[in-house]
């Protein structure tokens, strides 16, 4: 059966991306796409290094006559995020990537793309083996379980990399060289749950929170994009506030840590006239948020549903740790918490409220914080614990990873962009992102590292709504053919 990514130019790259696409990679599920490379890399002669962790360097001699030039590492990793529409079918586990084709993008079917990273991936395989690509010697470095906190980078053997110059292919805007980024902390909150043995009070209804764009909660934090966590809670405090009753059962919102949280779903018991007032309390909720968000976040429903016969509920949370947990999740910030002051329009601190669920005894309040100076980021730190213990709730840290601290003098830097401006006669913009990429651990691991990261144009990452630009795609190709020509002249 036909692709509708082999009409895609340049064929090297949508055709390492379309074997990757239909390989299942979620986080820490890697074998069946490392197993891939590393036969690719077989077929082609090329010899692998790979540490404990599972990373892996493939390596590629230089065109001839560049053989002296100094080795460039190039970086991407092999693990996606797995996020889907709720009622899409998909096992990540099993399924490939389902894909279409819209203009000039490119887009999965109710689920995550994968661009992020396995662009960046295919862009590597790609530059190896096209004959049109003039380079010195190649290091491939492909990490692990990028997604769930750069875990592959953190446990790397640098003893794998001997180059000295990094290209990381894991940023998402065509027009932009990134230089710097973010360091990340988690924050994890446990509070125990009592269950009342009472009959709950009503019928049974579900309160459901979708149509959010989510995104990524570094790159996508700025534009203040609606948390289905915090809409559920604003109106189920709102209703504690106004004196409607109501047994909560669970409370399930979010999935991923580094994703903003999409949809939101939780579980009541609700009289008539509570569930009347309830829905008044929507609707009006619904209003607000509509002129809040505006264009950034137009899709929000919330819904209050009936249950179907047959759908269980457990007992229902007792009244005082019901408000005590919807009060601590309405106090717990969410998004911007600060920008920097030296580079305009960079997010310096900010907090991702990513995820809550409940179970039988306990619920979980997971946070991905996020800032590119160290002290805020561990401000950020304390005073989230210091809420979650005020709260009742046993706290655990995640001590995250570094930042990369930007050097627009760095030669790699200034050589990508005068290759950019030779290409396309403008200059780039020159940026830090406000997201974690595995630069600032490589680093910190591998002494004398000269980083600078570039990537294609790939939209609403870690969400369903993932897409990646066609024409983009060209350009990202050119410009790391190019760089590679130009890092390829210099005498080792």
């Amino acid at each position: 059966m036909s692709s509708p990514l082999e009409s895609l130019d340049p064929v090297s790259i949508w055709s390492h991306f379309d074997a990757i696409r239909q390989i299942p990679r979620p986080s820490k599920h890697e074998e069946r796409i490392a197993r891939y490379v590393r036969d690719w890399a077989t077929e082609h002669g090329f010899a692998v290094r790979a540490d404990d962790a599972g990373n892996m360097v493939v390596v590629v001699p230089a065109s001839p006559g560049r053989e002296g030039a100094p080795i460039v590492v190039m970086q991407a990793h092999l693990d996606m995020v797995c996020e889907k529409n709720a009622g899409v079918e998909h096992n990540f586990m099993t399924d490939p990537i389902g894909i279409e084709i819209e203009g000039d993008w490119v887009s999965a079917v109710g689920t995550t793309l994968g661009a992020d990273n396995g662009l960046g991936a295919a862009a590597a395989m790609g530059m190896a083996v096209d004959p049109n690509v003039e380079h010195g010697p190649l290091e491939l470095l492909f990490t692990l379980d990028e997604e769930t906190g750069l875990n592959g980078a953190s446990a790397l053997d640098p003893s794998i990399v001997t180059g000295r110059i990094l290209v990381n292919l894991d940023t998402e805007e065509d027009d932009s060289v990134y230089i710097g980024c973010a360091g990340a902390a988690g924050i994890e909150a446990s509070f125990n749950l009592e269950r009342t043995s009472k009959a709950a009070t009503g019928e049974p209804f579900e309160l459901a929170i979708r149509g959010l764009r989510g995104g990524h909660s570094g790159v996508d934090i700025i534009e203040n994009r609606g948390n289905a966590i915090k809409v559920a809670t604003r109106l189920l405090v709102a209703a504690l506030e106004d004196g409607v009753e109501f047994d909560l059962v669970s409370f399930q919102g979010g999935s991923k840590r580094n994703a903003i949280a999409r949809e939101c779903f939780v579980r009541l018991h609700l009289e008539p006239a509570a569930h009347r007032r309830l829905a008044e309390l929507a609707e009006t909720l619904r209003q607000e948020l509509e002129a809040e968000l505006a264009a950034i976040d137009p899709g929000l429903a919330i819904e209050i549903r009936p249950l179907e016969a047959g759908e269980a509920l457990d007992e229902p949370i007792s009244v005082s740790d019901r408000d005590r947990l919807l009060r601590v999740i309405a106090a717990t910030p969410h998004g911007v918490l600060t920008m920097s002051r030296e580079v305009v329009g960079l997010v310096e601190t900010s907090n991702n409220l990513a995820v809550v669920t409940t179970e039988a005894t306990s619920a979980t309040v997971l946070c991905s914080l996020r800032s590119s100076v160290t002290p805020a980021l561990t401000g950020t730190l304390q005073a989230l614990r210091s809420l979650f213990v005020l709260a009742g709730g046993e706290v655990e840290e995640d001590a995250g990873y570094p930042g990369w601290k930007p050097n627009p003098e760095s030669p790699v830097v200034r050589q990508t962009v005068a290759v950019y401006e030779r290409l396309f006669e403008e200059a780039p913009h020159i940026k830090a992102v406000h997201a974690g990429l595995e630069c600032g651990i490589l680093t910190q691991k591998i002494p004398g590292l000269d980083a600078v990261s570039i990537g294609p144009e790939i939209r609403n990452a870690h969400s369903p709504d993932e897409k990646a630009k066609i024409s983009s795609v060209r350009k990202f190709y050119a410009l790391l053919r190019e760089l590679l020509a130009e890092l390829g002249t210099n005498a080792a």
